[in-house]
């Protein structure tokens, strides 16, 4: 996160016009630890009185459990704002070396919309006869037309606005025959308004393997929230490295904050390490900066990124260098304002 925050503090530098207030908190693991909260009580409250919120990967599983870190501050922030819209860009930056044979940076450049605010992770379950041979749980998707056709209505839009005019929906209808049918049906019917938008639809293990065989395939994807949530580690893992990929949750209506993140999660096994990849939290800051209606600062965090994987120099061991994570944020700090100067 701190060298999010030089990122973005380098671009209102070299882009004026605008100027950043940022307050930090330190909520997470360690709060949780401290007070058996992953936030305070109020975080909500808190937090709604802010335009954006840029959120650094959060939780240790060896601490507190996953479920606990999803539950007790991810998960409220994006329901209670209403972010249903996680936007997760997927793209080879030029200068790295993917692991796909033959695809470059031309091939791996697609978005893929999942719809944030229920389906899979909707909540709805329970368990009975805990600790008992006779234990159940059941965990419930849930849909409803009106979040599946805002998030497929928002795709569509974002489609039309590209150069392919592409939409692919993510679906599993031939073993959800209740859940998926319905999604089916909502994006045939929704396809029919929208003529000059090119659609397809694929399965999800389809999707999965079409990824790796055929990633230039795609332009815009929307997915539900598990099957999103899955095919953009996998969309990580082909840009080179999930320290690279990044997401907004956004709240299209602006009524609350949106929230921008890294995707990776907090990576444990190379905590306290100093190598960490920046890009990810760095990129998140740049999809803010769009949101909050700075675009030239936005773009010149990413012509910075592009310039810094392009010189190769600096990158972490990730990406098969050897540099800290502060080193390779300084080295992207200094593209992004030599980035301004060319402006």
């Amino acid at each position: 996160m701190p060298e999010g925050v030089k990122a973005l503090q380098a671009a209102q530098q070299v882009s004026g016009g605008f100027e950043l207030r940022l307050e930090g908190f330190p909520w997470g693991t360690e709060f949780y630890l401290k007070t058996g909260r992953m936030m305070p009580a109020d975080g909500l409250k808190i937090l709604e009185m802010f335009d954006a919120i840029y959120l650094g990967a959060v939780g240790l599983p060896a601490l507190a459990p996953d479920n606990v870190t999803l539950w007790g501050l991810l998960l409220p922030i994006r329901k209670s704002f209403q972010q249903y819209i996680n936007l997760r860009p997927i793209r080879l930056l030029p200068g790295l070396a993917g692991p796909l044979k033959g695809k470059g940076p031309d091939d791996i450049n697609f978005v893929c919309v999942r719809e944030n605010s229920e389906g899979e992770y909707a909540g709805a379950g329970g368990r009975v006869h805990v600790d008992t041979a006779h234990e159940v749980a059941i965990q419930t998707s849930v849909f409803t037309r009106h979040a599946v056709e805002r998030v497929m209505r928002f795709s569509f839009e974002m489609a039309r606005r590209r150069p392919k005019s592409k939409l692919t929906s993510v679906t599993k209808s031939n073993a959800c025959q209740y859940s998926m049918v319905f999604w089916d049906e909502v994006f045939a019917q929704l396809s029919q308004e929208y003529p000059d938008v090119q659609t397809d639809k694929w399965h999800i293990d389809s999707m999965a393997a079409r990824l790796v065989t055929h990633p230039e395939a795609f332009d815009v994807v929307v997915a539900s929230n598990l099957f999103a949530d899955i095919l953009t580690d996998l969309g990580g893992a082909i840009q080179g490295s999930l320290g690279t990929p990044a997401s907004a949750n956004l709240n299209p209506e602006r009524q609350y904050p949106s929230m921008f993140e890294p995707v990776h999660g907090s990576a444990p096994d190379i905590y306290g390490k100093k190598i960490s990849n920046p890009i990810a939290t760095i990129w998140a800051g740049a999809l803010m900066l769009d949101w909050l209606g700075e675009n030239k600062a936005s773009d010149l965090v990413l012509d910075g990124l592009v310039a810094y994987t392009q010189a190769g120099k600096a990158l972490t061991p990730d990406l098969g260098g050897a540099a800290s994570t502060s080193q390779a944020g300084d080295a992207i700090r200094t593209q992004i304002l030599e980035a301004g100067e060319k402006r």
